[in-house]
């Protein structure tokens, strides 16, 4: 499958690493620019390119940059990738830590995937978002295992989420179907879910326990 990867840091980083030992053929891309990828691109084999070219062709694109970030993307970003996409938002909001306020978000209540999807244009599938990066690598099991853990996967396109959650399971993890983008609070930030590593019956019960009031350390 041809995917691109937008955000080279630490979770981008790392699905590089996986998706290309896959067999999956990965364009990455950074703001700084393709030329500050060489050592991702010798170690992976992955494709380095400028932003405005990640997502040509791709089947599935990785958004995952800073949330302050997402609205400097290039207009059009997707133009160019196959019919049907589906788009991975990664993001959370640290307003105190490191986005600032953004209005969408603090005053209209938004969801930060749905205020993603209103930036760049595009429905987007939430997941990765409370996965700790180092997981991506070290914590693949195969189907079955005991100690398999789970990621919620939130998104209003139901073709594009099953993809996601195949490519997800490929990865060698399980996943929970956390409902429609406006229902993605329950993983966001300070979530029960955020950052959990457990089993697809401890994810639904955490998902189920989630409250959508945010935290003060996640308000603006």
């Amino acid at each position: 499958m041809k995917i691109g990867i937008i955000g080279a840091g630490n979770i981008g980083g790392n699905l590089t690493r996986r998706l290309t030992s896959l067999g999956h053929d990965v364009s990455v891309a950074n703001s700084r620019g393709p030329q500050t990828l060489t050592d991702l691109a010798k170690e992976t084999g992955a494709s380095p390119v400028p932003v405005e070219d990640a997502a040509d062709g791709a089947e599935i694109v990785v958004v995952t940059v800073p949330l302050k970030a997402v609205p400097n993307l290039p207009s059009g970003l997707l133009d160019t990738a196959a019919e049907g996409v589906a788009v991975i938002d990664t993001g959370n909001y640290y307003p105190q830590q490191r986005d600032g306020r953004i209005a969408g978000i603090e005053d209209e209540g938004l969801t930060e995937s749905r205020w993603t999807e209103r930036q760049i244009g595009h429905p987007v599938i939430k997941a990765f978002n409370g996965t700790y990066a180092q997981d991506i690598l070290d914590r693949a099991r195969p189907e079955g295992a005991a100690d398999r853990i789970a990621l919620p996967v939130a998104g209003d396109d139901q073709e594009a989420k099953r993809k996601v959650m195949a490519l997800i399971e490929e990865l060698g993890f399980d996943t929970v179907d956390a409902g429609g983008i406006d229902e993605s609070w329950r993983q966001q930030p300070a979530s029960p879910v955020y950052g959990m590593r457990g089993s697809a019956a401890e994810v639904t019960e955490a998902l189920a326990a989630a409250t959508p009031e945010r935290t003060p350390e996640f308000r603006g």
